[in-house]
């Protein structure tokens, strides 16, 4: 990947981007899919582990250093305990918003000011750096067609690819699974979710928890909107 630095739900953000269509990101399927990486990439550090299907934060005190992460952090400590399918969905939109404003901060995105009917203001968000996003699409898709090899691909890729799959029905043309000329099926995306799972203990557990809460939510989205 061309951005080391960058945490696995910006990642993911910039992946759902579309470059034809400025803010098309902005969307309940991508605003799930962003959330889910929060929750993985929280998992992978070892802050939030798995009691019977329930995410528990480890303790009351630790940090990451990334506001994104560590708001959401914040929340599950301060919300009822709830499965790592709840938390998917729930306030999904806060993280999202979160991350956005981090890639605008970081250079990634810009942010535009606009008028809407020429009186109403607004903001339109705009990729700035259109190369970065490209090259993480063509290698999620490389990842996702199975043209490198499980072991060769890194925790964090593998659990961005499985997610990106997860989501794909609401993402642009040529991010996930469907776009990838059919190579990615169950036989991959178990490989990947047994890659991306080995950081840290149960992670397997909640990679598939996620997935499986990730695509639910798309599967819903695409009957909802085919009625």
């Amino acid at each position: 990947m061309p951005n080391g630095p960058l945490s696995l739900p910006a990642r993911l953000c910039l992946l759902a981007w579309d470059p034809t269509r400025s803010g098309a990101a902005d969307t309940a399927r991508v605003h799930h899919l962003v959330r889910a990486g929060a929750l993985t990439e929280l998992a992978r550090r070892g802050l939030l582990t798995d009691d019977d299907g329930i995410a528990t934060p480890v303790d009351l005190d630790s940090r990451t250093g990334d506001a994104v992460l560590d708001g959401l952090l914040e929340l599950v400590r301060e919300s009822l305990p709830h499965r790592w399918r709840t938390w998917v969905a729930l306030h999904a939109r806060v993280t999202f918003d979160a991350v956005r404003e981090q890639l605008v901060a970081e250079g990634y995105l810009r942010a535009e000011k606009k008028r809407v009917l020429g009186v109403f203001p607004s903001v339109e968000h705009v990729l700035a750096r259109p190369a970065v996003a490209k090259a993480l699409r063509e290698e999620t898709r490389e990842v996702l067609a199975g043209r490198i090899p499980a072991g060769e691909v890194s925790e964090r890729d593998a659990a961005a690819a499985v997610l990106v799959a997860a989501a794909a029905p609401g993402l642009p043309a040529g991010v996930g699974h469907r776009a990838a000329g059919g190579g990615c099926g169950e036989e991959r995306i178990a490989e990947l979710t047994e890659r991306g799972g080995t950081a840290a203990p149960g992670l397997r557990k909640i990679v598939e928890e996620v997935w499986g809460a990730l695509s639910a939510e798309s599967a819903r989205a695409v009957a909802s909107s085919g009625r």
